[in-house]
């Protein structure tokens, strides 16, 4: 087994009122970019708060490195990087203010040392010229950049980003992911989000979390290949589509010009003469499994 692997044993937390977040959860993590892929309120963010010690587990284990990720808080700390959906900043001071200042925090009292670190970081994102700018003028673009460099101060081995695309336009989402993918030649990066379009392009492997439970686990590209031959499309009128829903085993819907283009499940058997195969795509994986269809033909 890798060192870098995180082992993640029969996590579990529930939530006052009896809201079960996570419900055993069995988990390898490998080096590299790794996607935690979910709907909103699957568990995505418990388990990740959970393993950047914001949050204590009822029960289960989680290690990196020899390091309980749990119970050595401090040590956990010392290796980790956290871009949090949303991260407070204070908005009058430049960038590279405040990021002297989160590496403070983080421990690095050299000035020298700090004066360097910030200045790489700043340029490895490509904020270098924005620099002296107040933080309240940023993009969110920019702000999440920025969420970028604090993270990687003190070079982590450990990265977790979560829903870090989210809001982005196509143009700094995919410098964002240029950037997530230079980082993870040299750490684990956990990328938590509910685009699986960020997990098929960035994510060597993946799982698939769905009420506090491990779905899935996987590589990307096994799990496309898991549905050749299975994912059939017609388009048809809106009154047609939701009785088509009801009768197979249904994936996605699109809608456009009163009409709906419809993906089903049908394993290597034509679900009917108005269907034709399609290439299938991770989404297509990812909605069979969110919608509880074709499970036990996907695991078999």
């Amino acid at each position: 087994m890798n060192e870098s692997t995180i082992v993640i044993s029969g996590l579990k937390k529930t939530y006052p009122g009896g809201v079960q977040a996570l419900q055993g959860i069995d988990l390898e993590i490998p080096a590299g970019m790794f996607g935690l892929l979910g709907p909103n309120g699957a568990g995505k963010t418990t388990l990740i708060k959970i393993l950047a010690t914001l949050l204590e587990p009822d029960a289960g284990s989680a290690r990196m490195n020899e390091i309980d990720l749990i119970a050595d808080k401090a040590a956990t700390r010392r290796m980790l990087g956290y871009l949090p959906q949303d991260f407070g900043l204070y908005p009058s001071f430049t960038a590279e203010q405040m990021l002297d200042y989160f590496a403070k925090l983080k421990g690095i009292s050299q000035t020298k040392e700090r004066k360097a670190q910030v200045g790489a970081l700043l340029e490895r994102v490509n904020l270098s010229a924005e620099r002296k700018r107040r933080l309240s003028t940023y993009s969110g673009g920019m702000r999440q950049r920025f969420g970028i460099a604090q993270a990687l101060l003190g070079q982590p081995r450990l990265l977790i980003v979560d829903e870090p695309t989210a809001g982005l336009d196509p143009e700094e989402r995919l410098r964002f992911h240029n950037l997530l993918s230079e980082v993870a030649d040299d750490v684990v990066v956990i990328l938590s989000t509910h685009i699986v379009s960020d997990v098929a392009h960035l994510c060597g492997r993946m799982a698939i979390i769905r009420r506090g439970e491990i779905i899935a686990a996987c590589a990307p590209s096994e799990a496309v290949k898991r549905m050749t031959d299975c994912v059939w499309e017609t388009t048809v009128e809106r009154a047609a589509a939701a009785e088509l829903k009801s009768r197979f085993k249904f994936i996605s819907a699109q809608f456009s010009a009163g009409l709906v283009r419809l993906r089903v499940f049908s394993d290597y058997v034509s679900p009917g003469e108005q269907f034709t195969p399609v290439t299938p795509t991770l989404e297509d994986y990812y909605f069979s499994l969110i919608n509880q269809t074709a499970r036990e033909n996907l695991h078999a």
